[in-house]
């Protein structure tokens, strides 16, 4: 998990890369939308980049501007981002309820982020997850 903090453990990181999810690519979008200082922008970005999360691609010449896009690593991280937009959205939502919903576009409906186990499809939640090494798991495959 540190290492993971370490790259997106930022307010600023995160919000940025909610805004990624919501299609925002270009850098005067993101300072407009988050009210964020331009050089604090502009280091967040270019630390996203240099992770490899998202992509600068040119979208007009003189002057040269780009727009950022969310690489494969970085869509790898919209489990992490909507679980904490839903976490937010229970428990800090006003009454009127959360101010986005998500739609599953396959079957049409809002949805709530839940997390799955992976070998038997049961929701995980945390009273019935144990946590162990590595080798603990491989003396478990050879009995």
């Amino acid at each position: 998990m540190a290492r993971a903090l370490a790259v997106v453990g930022d307010r600023w990181t995160l919000l940025i890369l909610r805004d990624a999810f919501l299609q925002v690519r270009r850098f005067d979008d993101f300072q407009a939308r988050l009210g964020i200082a331009r050089r604090v922008l502009a280091e967040r970005l270019a630390g996203l980049v240099s992770d490899g999360i998202l992509e600068k691609s040119p979208y007009q010449e003189r002057p040269t501007r780009y727009e950022y896009r969310l690489t494969e690593k970085g869509l790898a991280l919209y489990p992490v981002i909507l679980s904490l937009v839903h976490w937010g959205d229970a428990f800090y939502a006003g009454p009127d309820g959360p101010p986005v919903l998500h739609q599953h576009k396959a079957c049409g409906h809002d949805f709530r982020a839940v997390l799955a186990c992976s070998e038997c499809g049961e929701t995980v939640v945390a009273r019935h997850v144990m946590a162990h090494g590595r080798a603990a798991s491989r003396d478990r495959s050879h009995s």
